[in-house]
């Protein structure tokens, strides 16, 4: 993750920086499959045709998995209700793998396969992140994985207890306003204790 001083992400000020050093950085810390959430995603990702507000169809109501293509590394993206619609099955040079609800339709997930995208519906009204977890190395072979952004999706794996290493950037800016997501946002759990790194 690249973050503002002042621990900001999805800001107007990080988009002035240059992500090259942070590209540059990641290639570094090795081969691993990439994770977004589906807003970084929609607004990074070229395989992305557009992202839909509504969801039609009936829900697969099941836990499911579909393995379009084996690869060592893996673009993943994290779009709980199937909102985001692609014009083809990679991104950044590696097949596109989609972690969403069970809550999806049978159509969505038909649409993915036709693309040659593979998916893991895990989770009833959201995703189930540990269990979508076990089945990305199951089926997969996902032995490492870097969160990319955004800060909710970050968020859920805090909560969930599934971070075990941290490497942030840290840009030349700072942003300062109120209400502008951070690095870990979005957990509502009161009762979630800080997590102490090692």
């Amino acid at each position: 993750m690249m973050t503002s001083v002042d621990g900001r992400i999805d800001c107007p000020m990080v988009g002035q920086l240059s992500t090259d050093e942070y590209y540059i950085a990641l290639e570094k810390l090795g081969p691993c499959s990439k994770l977004s959430g589906r807003i970084t995603t929609a607004l990074e990702c070229s395989a992305v045709k557009e992202e839909s507000t509504s969801m039609e169809g009936t829900s697969i109501g099941h836990k499911s998995v579909y393995v379009a293509s084996k690869s060592d590394e893996y673009t993943i993206i994290a779009d709980t209700y199937g909102k985001l619609r692609w014009q083809e099955g990679e991104a950044d040079g590696y097949p596109l793998l989609c972690i969403v609800s069970e809550r999806v339709s049978e159509e969505y997930l038909e649409t993915l396969r036709t693309l040659g995208i593979s998916w893991i519906a895990a989770g009833t009204e959201r995703i189930d992140l540990p269990e979508a977890m076990e089945l990305l190395h199951e089926h997969f072979g996902v032995e490492r994985l870097a969160i990319v952004g955004g800060g909710h999706i970050c968020g859920g794996f805090l909560e969930a207890g599934l971070i075990d290493e941290v490497s942030i950037m840290v840009a030349p800016g700072i942003d300062g306003r109120k209400g502008q997501t951070a690095v870990f946002d979005g957990i509502s759990r009161m009762e979630c204790n800080p997590y102490k790194l090692k």
